[in-house]
Order: structure tokens, then C-alpha cells, then sequence
């Protein structure tokens, strides 16, 4: 049985955060949320969470500052970021702070889920239904486990999941890292034995078809989310990658 923590100054948003997974059927017997940083620290140490749920902003305190307090006390907790900002600083530190996810708000549900998910098989060494852990612990496009990729890899692949909807390119994910661009993209192709540019196609490619298959959003609406404003581009692309025009695969679906 899992014990979970979120944290977020807004009571609504905790309200919501409770209602928004099954938490019981994934084990979670006991759920505590805080508002503020010291009830935060208070309760996680009380607690022991086996999952904390951090908003970016908690009054004029960051999450991930409150995490890398956590840290140093050495708590056995896996910690993921929420935030409304798409700014790279906040995604940057939570990768620092060793976050498992960072999801933008309005949380999703199967983002959500997603990660809860990863965390338990993963992390928890717990089981789901019909998932292994080799599943969850494998990048649902490279088709390679991560513990098998580098550190770096790793964050860059954060880093898309974090930042795929606005402008992302591996130049400006190079000069975070002040390294060489053309570099970057080498290390990046030798691991992944694919370009980032690919890479990053092929994952809003993914999340398109889950918005389409899951929601009734139109279509360029869900173009724009997967970080695609022209909508003629993402026609292109979605059907070169899976053959089928949007509106086929809903139909389908």
C-alpha cells in the first residue's frame, strides 16, 4: 500500500489532484496535501510518501527547492513536478532536483497516469495489470530502457517530454547545456540512433494520437498542444508517421 503527498497553495487544485486517478485502485491507502513549504516538510517526513506531487509555486517558495530540502533528509520518496509555466528554468530544475516527471497544467489524466504508472512498476517495484516493468522502464519510441541511456540522453528526453509544445530545438536545448549544438546532436544520434529533430517528431506525433483517440478536441487545437501552429505542417507530418490522416484514425479509434 503507497502513501502519497501533494502540495500546491491552491485548495482547488488539491480537491482536484484527489479526484483526478482512482488512487486507491493503484494502492494508495493514505493521500495528505499541504499548502504551504513548512506543512509540506512537515508532512513528508511525518508521512514517508512514497510519491510526492509538487506545484512549482507554493506561495513565493519553489517546489523544487522544497524537494532538494527533501533530499538532504534522505526521504524515499519519487517526486513529481506540476506547474503552469512552460518556461525551460522550471523544467530545468526539477531535472536537477532528480523529478521523475514534469507535467504542465491542467494536469491530464492519462499524463498523470501515465507517470503514476512508470513510478510504481519502475520505482515501487510494484505491478499493474497487463505492464511489466521492462515496459514501463523502456522509451516508448527509441524502444530502448532507460537505465540504459546516458545521464544526458536521459534529461534531454525530460526535457522534450517537458517542453514539446513550444519551440524546441536542439539549438536551444545545446545552449542550456552550454555545449556545441552540432555536438549535441552527434552524442544525441549515436545513442538514439535517431536526430533529436526525429526524436521530437515522433514523440508530439505520439501525444497527437492520444489526444485524438481520447478526446473530442479539434484537430488544430491538438496541433497546436504538440507544439504545431501550422496546421498544414501537422497534417504533413501525422500522416507521413502513421500513414492515416487524423481524422481517419478517430474514426478508426
Amino acid at each position: 500500500m503507497y502513501k502519497l503527498l501533494i502540495v500546491d497553495d491552491e485548495p482547488q487544485i488539491l480537491e482536484g489532484m484527489k479526484r483526478t486517478l482512482d488512487w486507491a485502485s493503484y494502492g494508495f491507502h493514505r493521500i495528505e496535501t499541504s499548502e504551504t513549504k513548512d506543512d509540506a516538510v512537515s508532512k513528508a517526513v511525518e508521512l514517508l510518501p512514497d510519491i510526492a506531487i509538487f506545484d512549482v509555486c507554493i506561495g513565493t517558495d519553489r517546489g523544487y527547492e522544497i524537494i532538494n530540502r527533501l533530499n538532504e533528509l534522505r526521504l524515499p520518496t519519487k517526486y513529481i513536478i506540476m506547474s503552469g509555466y512552460s518556461e525551460f528554468e522550471y523544467a530545468q530544475e526539477a531535472i536537477r532536483c532528480g523529478v521523475k516527471d514534469y507535467l504542465l497544467k491542467p494536469v491530464e489524466r492519462s499524463k498523470l497516469q501515465m507517470v503514476i504508472e512508470k513510478i510504481i512498476v519502475e520505482d515501487l517495484h510494484g505491478t499493474l495489470n497487463g505492464m511489466s516493468s521492462e515496459d514501463m522502464n523502456t522509451d516508448p519510441i527509441l524502444g530502448i530502457p532507460y537505465d540504459q541511456l546516458s545521464k544526458l540522453t536521459n534529461r534531454i528526453l525530460l526535457m522534450v517530454k517537458a517542453e514539446y509544445a513550444q519551440n524546441i530545438t536542439l539549438k536551444s536545448v545545446a545552449e542550456r547545456f552550454r555545449m556545441n549544438s552540432t555536438y549535441l546532436g552527434q552524442l544525441f544520434l549515436k545513442e538514439a540512433h535517431m536526430k533529436f529533430s526525429e526524436y521530437l517528431m515522433a514523440y508530439r506525433m505520439l501525444q497527437a494520437r492520444e489526444y485524438i483517440l481520447t478526446t473530442d478536441e479539434k484537430i488544430s487545437s491538438i496541433a497546436l498542444s504538440v507544439g504545431y501552429p501550422n496546421l498544414n505542417y501537422f497534417y504533413t507530418h501525422f500522416q507521413g508517421y502513421f500513414g492515416k490522416s487524423p481524422s481517419e484514425l478517430r474514426k478508426k479509434g
